[in-house]
């Protein structure tokens, strides 16, 4: 465990000043859906600035201007960036920060997670961000180093949770043994502690199991993960060694996490009969409030709220439906990326 750093990623849930959202387009994979993820799109961002503002980037602005004329245009900021397509979480800038102040813009490689998609255009977008002034900070070049922000977790006091299946992943950083990266997050992220998860998986995912639709850090060294009872499930197994593995972690202090169990949504097929990775652990944690996604399950998004409520006693719990998101193998959490006041 190394020396304890002033530099750390902040927790999802401390202070942040906007939410970074990347506008569906006829040019990206969205082409065949368009009008349906765009009223998608829409609720969330309708959700958002009920409580805090929204950066949207766009090859045309016209469009989502179009798309949010009915929205208080002071809580929206518009850039007119090029795309590839509309995943913020894992192309958006990671934000750190240091006791002095600092706020640290780290710009990691996006490599469409492990060269399956074209990123070309969205690996740039924060370096295009910085140009237009959209943010400002100690920019930190870490182009050498493909990492998404959908693959970590922070509790913001030196806790990094990640799964072996993304980071070690060797169309990511193959070149580097695994703890070659768990020191590169150790030292980007100020972390003392590197938590791996070696199980879980969600069928139809793209990402390689990033951590953000499995299993979450919330406040009070809690980590609330996804689990089922249903033993015909395919999911079963892996879920239920990744349930024994999060039980034998600690924090900091050595004490093991307060586990919270969320259900896993009953199985939504595409038209070719792939499962699709629903999940509601891909939720948004703001200031006030967690958005949380809905899958037009009436029991289970119910339950699953309500679960959510215990985990985030002080916050409301706000539900947008993301069918349309997993249709593209991703849902709430996936294209959303919050961004600290400071650096905007």
């Amino acid at each position: 465990m190394q020396k304890k750093s002033t530099l750390r990623l902040p927790a999802e849930w401390e202070s942040f000043g906007a939410i970074l959202l990347s506008w569906p387009h006829e040019d990206s994979d969205w082409a065949y859906m368009l009008e349906e993820v765009t009223e998608c799109y829409i609720k969330i961002v309708e959700a958002i600035t009920q409580e805090t503002d929204v950066i949207i980037v766009a090859p045309n602005i016209e469009t989502p201007k179009k798309h949010l004329s009915h929205i208080n245009p002071a809580h929206i900021k518009y850039y007119e960036i090029e795309t590839n397509d509309t995943w913020a979480r894992d192309f958006g800038v990671i934000t750190t920060c240091d006791n002095n102040g600092i706020y640290i813009l780290n710009d990691f490689q996006f490599n469409g997670w492990g060269l399956k998609f074209a990123s070309n255009k969205d690996n740039l977008i924060t370096q295009n961000m910085i140009k237009q002034g959209a943010i400002n900070g100690t920019y930190n070049n870490r182009m050498g180093f493909a990492l998404e922000g959908g693959s970590i977790e922070s509790d913001g006091k030196g806790i990094i949770l990640t799964t072996s299946e993304c980071l070690l992943s060797p169309n990511r950083n193959g070149d580097l043994s695994k703890e070659d990266i768990e020191q590169e997050l150790l030292t980007t992220f100020g972390a003392e502690k590197i938590l791996w998860l070696d199980y879980g998986f969600l069928e139809g995912d793209d990402t390689d199991s990033h951590i953000d639709t499995l299993a979450r850090i919330a406040p009070n060294d809690t980590i609330v993960y996804v689990g089922t009872t249903d033993e015909d499930d395919i999911h079963y197994s892996a879920l239920q060694s990744m349930k024994h593995q999060l039980m034998q972690l600690t924090t900091l202090e050595n004490r093991p996490f307060n586990l919270i169990e969320l259900p896993l949504p009953d199985p939504i097929y595409d038209e070719d009969g792939y499962r699709l990775p629903a999940t509601y652990a891909n939720f948004l944690i703001m200031n006030e409030s967690v958005i949380m996604p809905i899958y037009n399950q009436p029991q289970k998004d119910l339950l699953a709220t309500q679960i959510m409520q215990i985990a985030f006693p002080n916050h409301k719990i706000v539900t947008v439906d993301c069918n349309a998101l997993i249709k593209q193998h991703g849902s709430l959490h996936c294209v959303t990326m919050q961004l600290p006041k400071e650096i905007l």
